[in-house]
């Protein structure tokens, strides 16, 4: 079996070089919640340096929050820096011999397009000439998927390494207290239930079936480094390649 295991990078924590021996695909923020011409380029020459593909990471242009609460703006406005985020990492990209491998929305906008079907349509609208060329990940049983699916946009079912799940497959709030998985041992057992069961097991309790093309480890949880080398270590010794 092999999986594709990926982490948003180029968010400021300056840790790439560490996670991406130990990763397959990366989401670099391109100017929304994080990001500029500066960091993207270097995020994706330490991206290529390992042979990691590449993928684009808009979101809500908010800085302040780092993307990370609903943001109350104009479908216009939003349509618009969706557009000037994915012109501004392509137009960088264009310094490498490398094509976009995917887009990945980061943080509230995720969360929101999962179940909005006029955001998630907004999002497609905005952005449906780079989705052409690329994936799109996406979580499992989302609106964004099923609108995807539909105009015939290339999908990957997208899960969260360290992150636990509600009833309704949506990700626990960082809020509270229980959100993120950061014992690696845990994150193994998570991704293990998942990739070889087809099943992920929520905060209370209950086995949903899911389907997962790609792992995400997020480039910010504190110990994210550990996770992903002990992923890379343990994984194939479940007959799991990282790929």
């Amino acid at each position: 079996m092999k999986i594709d295991l990926n982490c948003d990078v180029g968010e400021g924590v300056e840790n790439e070089h560490l996670l991406m021996p130990f990763i397959s695909s990366c989401s670099i923020a391109c100017g929304g919640h994080f990001g500029n011409e500066k960091t993207i380029y270097q995020t994706l020459e330490s991206a290529l340096h390992y042979n990691v593909k590449v993928g684009a990471h808009p979101s809500f242009p908010d800085k302040e929050n780092f993307g990370r609460q609903l943001l109350e703006i104009s479908d216009a406005n939003l349509k618009q820096s969706l557009q000037q985020q994915l012109d501004l990492f392509l137009n960088v990209l264009t310094n490498f011999k490398v094509k976009l491998h995917h887009i990945k929305p980061h943080g509230a906008l995720y969360n929101a397009i999962a179940k909005d079907e006029k955001l998630a349509t907004l999002f497609l609208d905005a952005l449906k000439f780079h989705l052409q060329n690329c994936f799109l990940y996406v979580p499992f049983d989302s609106v964004i998927a099923s609108l995807a699916i539909e105009n015939g946009i290339k999908i990957r079912y997208e899960v969260f390494a360290d992150r636990n799940y509600n009833d309704d497959y949506s990700l626990v709030s960082r809020k509270l207290i229980d959100a993120l998985l950061t014992d690696k041992k845990s994150v193994l057992n998570h991704v293990l239930n998942i990739a070889k069961k087809g099943k992920v097991k929520t905060l209370k309790g209950k086995d949903l079936p899911i389907q997962a093309d790609t792992f995400c480890v997020h480039g910010d949880t504190d110990n994210a480094i550990e996770i992903v080398k002990y992923l890379a270590k343990e994984l194939p010794k479940c007959g799991i390649e990282i790929e």
